[in-house]
């Protein structure tokens, strides 16, 4: 049995009734049976919170930082009025703006309540139990129960760097040779003859077609297709290292404001996995630490980006080193002749000096590689430091911090990496934009 605030009101008015008329022992028990008498009546009278079931419908996905919506019906299967309040509780990371709702359901009804929800953070968001709480007609007491209504609410990646992608997409279409512009480069393949106007490569003629037609006519060309990418995450913990907010973005714009690495990597990912998916490439993910955490193998061109946000949804950092002698052979193994690999990890130098620099030797005999580095934008800001003696010294652990990040940089570029350091906001763009390089040149 419950109790609402009105058994209190009414047992201060019998306190006073019995101060006034009855100032005895006597008075007190008949006044509290009173009391008890008419909240156990009330109580009873109360429509059963069991003999109520629920149904949900609504929103399965939200992207971080949009709201969604959870309807919950109510049904009423009893013989008495349901009235009362009812309570849809959620994890607090799902962001519910209102779990509390009242309820007033008759015989045979049903009612339904809408919970908004605004997450917090990525991953599966399962719903908690319903609670209904039924007053009897007085409002003094009645009955509590729960229910289980499984609910589960994904939440995905918020996907920040889309605004990069149609920028990315027309110098595509301008390297694909759907635009004026025609690029020659190493590994590229023939695709038509013009001709000539100034400014183009004397490489390029076609001396057997310029005697044919009496002009000067030069060979187009467009980067080979059907190259391979795979994407590979770090999900060690280096990934779970916090990077600050960013300068010239405000807490709306980064809602995170103090996110893992691993979201920026994340949104690095998705943009190159869209941009190679429209350039006819075919693009692979894998996220690793001692083992495989989450994969996307062989989607088709139009299926990638879903593919990958599905599988990234539910990441989360790993608190333990990264083996990448075993990541290593993953990629070998997934990628058995050339390919695009991007590694999204850490520049720590402890951690890359004696797990990623042995092994990035092996992969760059093979393939292009690309490692990828989020930066914490807070480090330039704490180098410029002066003000005190501790502003000078947290200047001089920045820069120190940044040092050994160009020097861990120099030491990958050394054995055949490209390498990408940049602010979370940065990154995603740059490495797209090593993507575009690279396959314009003819070096994927």
């Amino acid at each position: 049995m419950v109790l609402s605030g009105r058994v209190a009101l009414l047992a201060a008015l019998g306190a006073v009734i019995v101060v006034v008329a009855a100032p005895s022992t006597g008075g007190v028990v008949a006044v509290s049976a009173v009391v008890v008498a008419v909240a156990l009546v009330d109580a009873v009278l109360a429509g059963s919170p069991r003999r109520l079931w629920f149904e949900r419908r609504g929103d399965e996905t939200v992207r971080l930082g949009e709201t969604a919506t959870v309807a919950l019906t109510v049904v009423n299967d009893g013989r008495r009025r349901v009235r009362g309040v009812l309570r849809d509780a959620w994890p607090p990371s799902s962001g519910a703006l209102a779990d509390r709702f009242p309820v007033d359901v008759a015989p045979g009804g049903r009612q339904t309540v809408e919970t908004a929800l605004r997450p917090t953070r990525r991953g599966d968001r399962p719903a908690d139990r319903v609670t209904v709480r039924s007053f009897g007609p007085l409002g003094l007491a009645g009955r509590q129960g729960s229910h289980g209504v499984p609910w589960t609410l994904r939440v995905l990646p918020p996907f920040r760097a889309r605004r990069h992608l149609p920028s990315r997409l027309s110098r595509l279409r301008e390297i694909d040779g759907r635009s004026a512009l025609r690029i020659r480069g190493q590994g590229t393949e023939f695709d038509s003859l013009r001709e000539y106007v100034i400014g183009d490569d004397t490489r390029s003629i076609d001396w057997r077609a310029t005697a044919r037609r009496g002009d000067v006519v030069v060979r187009t060309w467009r980067p080979e297709r059907d190259r391979h990418v795979l994407i590979v995450l770090d999900t060690g913990r280096t990934s779970a290292g916090r990077v600050g907010l960013p300068g010239g973005l405000t807490g709306e714009e980064w809602l995170g404001r103090d996110e893992p690495r691993l979201d920026a990597a994340i949104d690095t990912a998705l943009l190159l996995g869209a941009l190679a998916a429209r350039a006819g490439d075919r693009v692979d993910l894998l996220a690793h630490d001692r083992r495989v955490r989450a994969e996307v193998a062989r989607p088709a061109a139009g299926d990638v980006l879903r593919r990958m946000v599905d599988a990234v949804a539910t990441l989360e950092p790993e608190l333990l080193e990264t083996d990448y002698r075993a990541l290593a052979a993953e990629v070998m193994n997934r990628a058995r002749r050339h390919a695009f690999v991007v590694i999204v990890t850490g520049l720590d130098s402890s951690a890359v000096e004696l797990g990623l620099l042995p092994v990035i030797g092996q992969l760059t005999r093979r393939h292009t590689v690309l490692v990828a580095s989020v930066a914490d934008p807070r480090l330039a800001s704490l180098a410029r430091g002066r003000g005190d003696a501790d502003a000078v010294y947290a200047a001089a652990a920045a820069e120190h911090d940044r040092l050994a990040r160009a020097r861990v940089a120099e030491l990958l570029a050394r054995r055949g990496a490209h390498v990408i350091d940049a602010a979370p906001t940065d990154l995603p763009p740059a490495v797209a934009d090593r993507y575009l390089e690279l396959k314009a040149t003819g070096r994927l």
